[in-house]
């Protein structure tokens, strides 16, 4: 095997490879890069036997062929080497050598046998449905914060995707927080109502650039995802995910409207003195005017007031305010919503004027 290709395009794809790779694997070839070259197309893969990846990109071939060598490496290696083109040349010991074009830099690489990586699944085109890569990755913003990182609570250790009357509905929620986003699909997604593990959610969002679409497919307990020359697989969690029906308040009775920028502003602020562990702040709600306020034990106090549009009863709210700021990143509209019947019964967080998502807050206690 041996060819040639710009540092920049190979280096891109090989760091997508790193992400999924396992260097702790007891099977040795799940720490290599799969490389194959044939009529002129580098095909790279890596797998982790949960998340198989694999791009498709057009080299200067000279000979074509197959190998593996180690993720990690390749990845200094093409870091440390110099702008311009890379020539890969596997030799007769089976050893890869890896040399920038006009530079007197060689570095050399064991393989392992090709045989021994996974394969890649097949996926007919005609399994895919396409999507508007815009609103997937929206839709992701606004709900993988809120995945559970409690192993114990493995059903919620991903983001739930569905799709009911033509939409395409993201759920995510630790049991504390709900995030719930939507989007019109026309076409009929086979196999949904999934859990789907956040790596390939994050892994799609560096993937996509905003133009376009990708295609989507559920197949075989697995979700299956084309953006332009690469295509990724991964395993779905088996597990039921919980009624977020029951979670959704069907209604709220009280309802202020405040400006995005200043809340989000303002928590940033006052958490500097929050109790690290509990995360907790107040908000003090009263006609016309909204404080932010929080107590650091011994060391001191913070409080910032706001005004906001509100004419409903005086109320004390007590939030963990990470839960606030992860949605308000995500919101784009200038003002948002935060509408609540009691103080101990669940907040609603939305845009204003109200759009596709919203979020679901569980108060702490006022004391």
């Amino acid at each position: 095997m041996k060819f040639t290709i710009d540092k920049d395009v190979i280096l891109r794809e090989t760091a997508h490879a790193l992400e999924i790779v396992s260097t702790k694997n007891a099977i040795t070839v799940l720490a290599n890069v799969f490389l194959s070259v044939d009529q002129g197309t580098l095909t790279l893969r890596a797998s982790d036997l949960k998340v198989h990846y694999q791009a498709q990109v057009p080299v200067e071939m000279e000979r074509g062929g197959i190998t593996t060598v180690p993720c990690d490496k390749l990845a200094g290696i093409l870091r440390s080497s110099p702008e311009g083109e890379i020539e890969f040349d596997v030799g007769s010991d089976g050893t890869l050598a890896v040399r920038p074009r006009g530079k007197r830099i060689d570095f050399t690489l064991k393989t392992l046998p090709p045989d021994r990586f996974p394969k890649f699944p097949s996926t007919s085109d005609s399994d895919f449905v396409e999507v508007p890569q815009t609103d997937f990755v929206e839709m992701i913003a606004h709900t993988i914060f809120a995945v559970s990182d409690d192993e114990t609570r493995y059903f919620m250790n991903g983001t739930f995707l569905d799709q009911t009357d033509g939409e395409l509905m993201m759920v995510a929620t630790d049991s504390h927080r709900l995030a719930y986003c939507t989007k019109s699909l026309a076409p009929a997604l086979d196999g949904a109502g999934v859990i789907v593990p956040p790596k390939i959610l994050t892994l799609i969002r560096k993937f996509c650039t905003g133009e376009g679409s990708l295609l989507l497919a559920i197949a075989e307990r697995n979700l299956r995802v084309q953006v332009e020359h690469r295509r990724i697989e991964s395993g779905l969690i088996d597990a039921q995910f919980p009624n977020v029906k029951s979670v959704i308040p069907e209604s709220q009775e009280h309802r202020l409207l405040v400006d995005r920028v200043g809340l989000t502003e303002a928590l940033r602020r006052v958490s500097v003195l929050v109790e690290q562990k509990s995360r907790r702040v107040r908000l003090e709600i009263e006609s016309g005017q909204l404080t932010v306020h929080c107590t650091e034990g011994e060391i001191g106090t913070a409080r910032e007031e706001l005004s906001c549009e509100y004419d409903g009863p005086a109320v004390s709210l007590a939030l963990n305010y990470q839960y606030l700021l992860d949605p308000l990143r995500e919101i784009e509209s200038d003002q948002v919503s935060i509408e609540f019947t009691a103080s101990n019964k669940a907040i609603t967080l939305s845009a204003e004027p109200k759009r596709h998502y919203f979020h679901i807050i569980m108060p702490m206690q006022v004391g």
